[in-house]
């Protein structure tokens, strides 16, 4: 007769994370956090400039990632969660608190949060199908404007606007504008040139190196009014290259067809 009972198992410990990346990806989730607090308290110029430190943050996570050799299933999801929270929430909490939060609820019911609410479940929407889409989707590109880049349009705009002096409950017509377009920007289905394979060779061209310096001195020149202005551009390059691919098609179409 067996006395000794079933073998003891040794029990499994369980598998770390790598600390370098999800720090970075944690101090891009505390600068969306702050920036929620900042925006609460009507420091609208602060909220902003910590949601566009968020997005620096959030570029150096996966880039460090990358060449460290650390990517894990682990920090993709958490950086996606903290994606949500900084350019989900925040931008939307902050184009809230300045702006749309001050329509009359008489006229408009609740017309400001509903808005807001659009642009956050966009994101929810854009960041979900951006990973359900890794590893088949060609990296050079993205499909729908990219969170990082919509929230800093929204923040830059709020930004300029505190460097003008210029109030929300004046401007409510283009924070809604803003806060709608960017946020069907990302659940759209326009191209974006993801900027993720400037690192890949080890050489660059001399143009190129001239053109990132001196975007570095204007930027630093005037940092809001630059920023606006870029991430506007950018984020208006993917209708205007749809636009493009659809005028030549239609020009090559009627090329060969035969003149009446």
């Amino acid at each position: 007769m067996n006395t000794q009972g079933p073998p003891t198992q040794t029990p499994q410990r369980g598998r770390g994370i790598y600390l370098l990346p999800n720090l970075f990806t944690t101090s891009a989730l505390l600068a969306g956090f702050y920036a929620i607090i900042a925006a609460f308290n009507s420091q609208f110029e602060t909220a902003a400039i910590a949601i566009l430190v968020a997005m620096v943050l959030d570029g150096f996570d996966g880039r460090v990632a990358r060449m460290t050799n650390t990517t894990t299933a682990f920090g993709a999801e958490y950086d996606s969660m903290a994606d949500m929270v900084s350019f989900g929430v925040a931008p939307a909490f902050l184009m809230y608190s300045w702006s749309l939060s001050s329509l009359p609820v008489a006229d408009y019911g609740q017309l400001g949060w509903v808005v807001c609410f659009v642009y956050t479940g966009c994101c929810g929407l854009r960041l979900a199908r951006f990973n359900v889409q890794v590893g088949t989707a060609d990296k050079r590109f993205f499909q729908g404007l990219a969170c990082p880049a919509a929230a800093a349009v929204l923040a830059s705009l709020v930004w300029v606007c505190a460097e003008f002096g210029a109030k929300g409950e004046e401007l409510v017509g283009l924070a809604m504008f803003a806060t709608l377009s960017t946020g069907l920007l990302m659940v759209s289905t326009f191209m974006y040139y993801s900027f993720k394979d400037l690192g890949d060779s080890k050489k660059v061209p001399f143009a190129m190196l001239l053109g990132l310096l001196l975007l570095l001195v204007t930027t630093a020149v005037d940092p809001p009014k630059m920023i606006l202005i870029a991430t506007s551009f950018y984020a208006a390059a993917g209708p205007a290259y749809a636009l493009f691919r659809w005028v030549r098609k239609r020009n090559k179409r009627n090329v060969g067809k035969p003149q009446a």
